[in-house]
């Protein structure tokens, strides 16, 4: 049965958000101990594998569901078993239930090649060294190995002009696949972040009465993610602007002052004290 009290659930990015042009989420760390110490589900919504996921879950003592590569993948702890996963298709692996959502990786890697062999100069994670991907990244090598171990999104870079790579984004699209162009380019089935922030919406509001949701993000590829939620917030670029797609695309969707992890934890520390202010300290509402 639904617990009547109402829940706070927080979805984030990483790369730019959470964790700063270091990779660190040091300037975060005040906000995340509040969000802890309530135990309010905190889901990590990214464009990183399982593994490198797995990595900053771990430091964090994180053991509530996320999302890899841009929405391909739930991963829900079989320990975090009160959510009802039953109404979904799931695969057991490992220590998770998994729903899949995005294409296989062994798929976009050919779709890729293809591509290649059309005279498009994409070279994908895939084709590229550990010490390649390090390289391009700025990731220490034991991180680009995590990097390079995809499932459901190819990461690629392409050199070309705006009518070239309009082009390539029309060959993707041609062959039914979707892409997102950020710092590098993505090539991913029919999955996005949003998709996935829409099933784990309704996983919590079986558990809940009411469920309030929030996101944090900083590209383009956050945006499907900000539209699915109550309270949409968007942090500086490193260049100390927002991304004015996220301005034009998300209604309502909340500046915050300060770059990365330093606007994160002023926007998670204003929300936890406007979502307690009318509730006590385990989230209930004051009757």
């Amino acid at each position: 049965r639904p617990q009547n009290n109402p829940i706070l659930v927080i979805f984030t990015d990483l790369d730019g958000t959470l964790l700063d042009s270091a990779y660190t989420y040091e300037m975060a760390l005040p906000a995340l101990k509040l969000v802890s110490d309530r135990n309010i589900p905190l889901i990590i919504c990214s464009s990183k594998t399982r593994a490198e996921i797995e990595l900053i879950r771990k430091g964090l003592g994180n053991d509530h569901p996320f999302v890899s590569e841009n929405g391909g993948g739930i991963y829900i702890s079989k320990s975090n078993y009160e959510l009802r996963i039953k109404d979904y298709e799931t695969e057991e692996l490992d220590e998770y239930y998994l729903i899949k959502l995005g294409a296989d990786y062994a798929d976009l890697r050919r779709a890729l090649a293809e591509i290649r062999g059309e005279g498009f100069n994409v070279r994908g994670f895939g084709d590229m060294s550990v010490k390649e991907v390090a390289e391009l990244t700025g990731l220490k090598e034991s991180d680009a190995e995590l990097a390079q171990k995809r499932q459901f999104d190819e990461v690629f870079t392409f050199t070309g002009d705006d009518a070239s790579v309009n082009k390539l984004k029309q060959r993707i699209n041609s062959m039914g696949f979707n892409y997102t162009q950020g710092e590098y380019f993505h090539i991913m089935g029919n999955s996005d972040k949003g998709r996935a922030v829409g099933i784990l919406k309704e996983l919590y509001a079986a558990e809940s009465v009411k469920v309030i949701t929030a996101a944090l993000g900083n590209s383009p590829n956050d945006i499907e993610m900000l539209n699915n939620v109550d309270h949409p917030f968007v942090v500086k670029k490193e260049d100390g602007s927002y991304s004015r797609q996220i301005l034009h695309e998300v209604k309502g969707c909340k500046k915050v002052d300060g770059i990365g992890p330093v606007g994160w934890n002023k926007a998670v520390k204003k929300l936890l004290s406007n979502f307690f202010d009318c509730t006590d300290d385990r989230g209930r509402l004051h009757r």
